[in-house]
């Protein structure tokens, strides 16, 4: 069974339908069907990205509607322990990426998933994370 875990740019290419949409629309899917067993994660300091970017661009209304819509799609969004938080400490302290960022691949690295992005800050960690580019 593979895992994936979403970054807030992956939900927001898929919500935007921004060039790679049709990639996550697949994760989206193969998640959605029993048989494939696939996992989709998401921290919830992405998933808290993903809101405020929304309510940043287009009001609270709008983001209070896009987390509803998410609560319907097949990913499940992962607290923040002390372990992930960790975790995401030292990759910001080794690659200086975006902090949110980190929760993202802190998060791949925890559940030896693929990380799917579109956010090329994620090219300093290396093969530290498996990355599907979208």
């Amino acid at each position: 069974m593979k895992t994936y875990v979403l970054d807030a740019s992956a939900l927001m290419t898929f919500f935007e339908d921004r060039a790679g949409a049709d990639k996550v629309e697949e994760l989206l899917a193969s998640a959605a069907q029993s048989v494939n067993r696939r996992m989709l994660l998401m921290s919830v300091v992405n998933w808290g990205e993903v809101y405020y970017s929304i309510w940043r661009a287009r009001g609270e209304p709008a983001a209070e509607a896009k987390l509803r819509q998410i609560a319907q799609l097949p990913i499940q969004i992962v607290p923040v322990d002390t372990d992930l938080a960790k975790r995401a400490a030292s990759l910001k302290a080794q690659h200086n990426l975006p902090y949110a960022d980190c929760f993202a691949a802190a998060l791949a690295q925890a559940r030896k998933a693929n990380l799917a992005t579109s956010d090329k800050d994620f090219g300093r960690v290396g093969t530290r994370v498996t990355t599907m580019w979208i």
